[in-house]
C-alpha cells in the first residue's frame, strides 16, 4: 500500500459500516489520521480498534446529523479538536434511504431525509470551510449515487437529495476555488453490503443486470476512488462526480443474438 495520505487528517461522515467504513479504512492505510463518525458508539469503536491494530491512526466521535446547524457544529468541532485543529478532507458519506415512494412518503419522512442527506452537509462545509481555508486549503468528497443519475421508479427522495449533492459538488467546487478547497464527489453503483455471507441473495443484485459487470460492487471500489480524489494525484480535478457504478448509468449491454 501507498501513503498518498500521509500526515492528512480526515473526517468521515457515516463510517461506522459500509461504504463509510471501507473509506476510512482505506484512508488509515494510506497514512491519513482519521476521525470516524456515526451514530452507533460501538460499531464506531470496533472500526477505530480494526485500524489502529493495523497500525492506523483513527478516533471515533458520535454524531446525529439531524441537519441542524448545531449537529454539524458540534461533530465539526470534536473533529477538530482530535486532530489538532486542521481539518485536511472531509468526506460526506452519511445518509439514509428510507423505504417510502411520492405517494406515501410523509412530511415528516421527507423533512429528515433532507436534514441528513443535504442539510448536514451543508452545514458541515459552512463550519469547515473556513478552517480548510485558514489552513491553505483542503479537500471535500460528497458521496452521490447512480439513482442521481439514472430515474427508476422508486426511491424519488432519496434520488433527490443525492442530485442535490451532485449540484452543491459544482457549486462548491467554483465558491471555494480561491480558499484552494477541492470538491469533487463519488456516485456509487449497487453496493453489496460486505457483512452478508458471500453466498447470500442479494436483492439488489437485479438492479446491476444489463451493465458490463453484472454484479453489485464492494464497499473497496468507492474507497479506492475517494483516496484518489483526497490525494494529490487529483489535484487537476475540480467538481467532478466520479460514477463507480459498474457502468450502471452510462452503458447498457444488450444481448443482440
Amino acid at each position: 500500500m501507498t501513503s498518498r495520505l500521509q500526515h492528512k487528517t480526515a473526517l468521515i461522515t457515516g463510517s461506522t459500516s459500509n461504504i463509510g467504513r471501507a473509506i476510512a479504512f482505506r484512508f488509515a492505510s494510506e497514512g491519513a489520521h482519521v476521525v470516524v463518525s456515526g451514530r452507533d458508539v460501538e460499531r464506531g469503536a470496533d472500526v477505530v480498534a480494526a485500524i489502529r491494530a493495523d497500525g492506523g491512526r483513527a478516533d471515533f466521535v458520535r454524531a446525529d446529523l439531524d441537519g441542524t446547524a448545531a449537529a454539524s457544529a458540534d461533530l465539526a468541532a470534536q473533529a477538530l479538536d482530535l486532530v489538532g485543529g486542521r481539518l485536511d478532507i472531509l468526506v460526506n458519506n452519511a445518509g439514509i434511504f428510507p423505504a417510502s415512494t411520492t405517494l406515501t412518503v410523509d412530511e415528516e419522512t421527507f423533512d429528515r431525509v433532507y436534514g441528513v442527506n443535504v442539510k448536514a452537509p451543508f452545514f458541515l462545509m459552512q463550519t469547515l470551510a473556513p478552517v480548510m481555508a485558514a489552513a491553505g486549503g483542503g479537500t471535500v468528497i460528497n458521496l452521490g449515487s447512480w439513482v442521481a443519475r439514472l430515474g427508476i421508479g422508486s426511491g424519488a427522495l432519496y434520488a433527490s437529495t443525492k442530485g442535490a449533492l451532485e449540484t452543491l459538488t459544482r457549486a462548491w467546487s467554483a465558491e471555494f476555488a480561491d480558499s484552494n478547497i477541492r470538491v469533487n464527489g463519488v456516485s456509487p453503483g449497487v453496493i453489496r453490503t460486505p457483512d452478508l455471507d458471500a453466498g447470500a441473495p442479494y436483492p439488489g443484485e437485479v438492479l446491476m443486470q444489463g451493465t458490463p459487470a453484472g454484479q453489485a460492487g464492494h464497499p473497496d471500489a468507492i474507497a479506492a476512488a475517494a483516496t484518489y480524489l483526497a490525494s494529490d494525484d487529483a489535484k487537476f480535478v475540480h467538481g467532478t462526480v466520479v460514477d463507480v457504478d459498474g457502468g450502471r448509468v452510462g452503458v447498457a449491454v444488450v444481448d443482440a443474438s
